[in-house]
């Protein structure tokens, strides 16, 4: 009985696993539907509002482990560095054939360095990361690159005509924007985490914060511009406020991360 409780976080760890492989599994037609390239975006999507919960689990039934972090990460690996990438790619296959074909070595590249990166984050992370910074993220965790990759390839896939304009820059956003959120993931920059802090007020507004975002989550399937449009607010909004303040307090930052370490 001991040993049982660990089943629960593990058990959302498992849906994250295979949610991520599914994923890749109906973006490349293994499974017929009639838009792979959404059900391949939408299981990520429930991989991001899973995520946090097998680590919740595991803080309330007192069931964290070794085994837990190291199968953690494997499953972040598949779901947000793996089948994002692959949403990508096929998306491009799919629905621009001749641009993907004349750019294959340009997307070859983009899909290595943005799975390579998230590999090499969540290593990183295991390694070094979780016991020196308990209040930032070293580079941008998987999981969000992984979301902003997903939500923007449905936003621009639903502009009618943009996959089909080959001629024009912009087809070029997804691919670049793959392999500069791969680059993020081991960038030197710090991001803060969500998570209780003093200010009574600041703890309320990121509850309503985070219900918001899982409300719009769920919505995300219904692949409403507006659901979209504001899910990529969101993120990014997160994303570059946070950043800009990691970087203000960069030096803090390491400082205390050097006293954790003593």
């Amino acid at each position: 009985m001991g040993k049982a409780r660990f089943i629960l976080p593990n058990i959302f760890t498992s849906l994250n696993f295979l949610l991520g492989a599914f994923s890749i599994c109906w973006t490349t037609g293994a499974f017929s539907t009639s838009d792979p390239i959404l059900m391949g975006t939408y299981f990520v999507i429930l991989c991001v509002l899973l995520d946090k919960l097998d680590g919740f689990a595991a803080r309330l039934v007192n069931a964290s482990s070794e085994f837990g972090a190291q199968f953690d990460s494997l499953a972040d690996l598949i779901a947000f560095g793996l089948a994002p990438a692959f949403c990508i790619i096929f998306a491009y296959k799919n629905l621009a054939p001749s641009f993907f074909e004349a750019n294959t070595a340009l997307m070859a590249v983009a899909f290595a360095v943005y799975v390579l990166c998230a590999a090499m984050r969540l290593a990183k992370y295991n390694a070094c990361d979780s016991d020196c910074y308990h209040h930032h993220f070293s580079g941008v965790p998987t999981t969000f690159v992984g979301a902003i990759n997903v939500i923007l390839l449905v936003f621009l896939k639903n502009r009618e005509g943009f996959f089909a304009d080959t001629a024009s820059a912009t087809i070029y956003i997804p691919v670049v924007v793959l392999f500069i959120t791969g680059l993020l993931m081991v960038s030197p920059l710090f991001l803060p985490k969500l998570q209780p802090r003093k200010n009574k007020a600041f703890n309320i507004f990121q509850a309503v914060l985070i219900v918001i975002t899982y409300v719009a989550g769920f919505m995300f399937i219904t692949e409403k511009p507006i659901v979209l449009a504001f899910l990529l607010l969101l993120v990014g909004c997160y994303m570059s406020i946070g950043l800009a303040v990691g970087l203000i307090q960069r030096k803090n930052i390491i400082e205390e991360a050097k006293g954790s370490k003593n």
